[in-house]
């Protein structure tokens, strides 16, 4: 079942010089700095209420991160929806006729499972799905 918005994802050139904005400017607490093999990605996390900011760096050029960089520029890439069963909402996804990017749970940041929901299935919006283990 899907608990509630996890974290919006936003794309940066560098997280080293993203850094003042959300620490200085908004007075923000960062986590450890995690490189996620499996997505290509430096991440790096504030909490802001029991929801987070997720700043996603890119580790290669063949990345998803460094490509929608190319294309969009720095900016929100998606929007994270907990569940506690990642799963059971891949079997329900696909049984709406979702379109997914991983139909199997893939790694992903503090030791989560992840797929994301392609953008033709929810009207133009990345969504990841992911169940974190707490």
């Amino acid at each position: 079942m899907i608990e509630k918005i996890d974290h919006i994802g936003i794309a940066v050139h560098s997280i080293e010089q993203s850094l003042p904005f959300y620490t200085q400017g908004l007075k923000l607490n960062p986590s450890v700095v995690e490189i996620v093999e499996s997505q290509a990605v430096k991440t790096v996390f504030f909490d802001v209420g029991g929801t987070h900011i997720e700043l996603l760096e890119p580790t290669t050029p063949e990345s998803a991160i460094a490509r929608f960089l190319k294309l969009h520029g720095p900016g929100v890439h998606h929007i994270a929806l907990k569940s506690d069963n990642i799963h059971g909402e891949i079997t329900t996804l696909k049984g709406a006729d979702c379109r997914l990017i991983y139909d199997t749970p893939q790694p992903g940041a503090q030791a989560s499972l992840m797929t994301f929901i392609h953008p033709k299935s929810s009207g133009g919006v990345l969504f990841e799905v992911v169940e974190r283990k707490e």
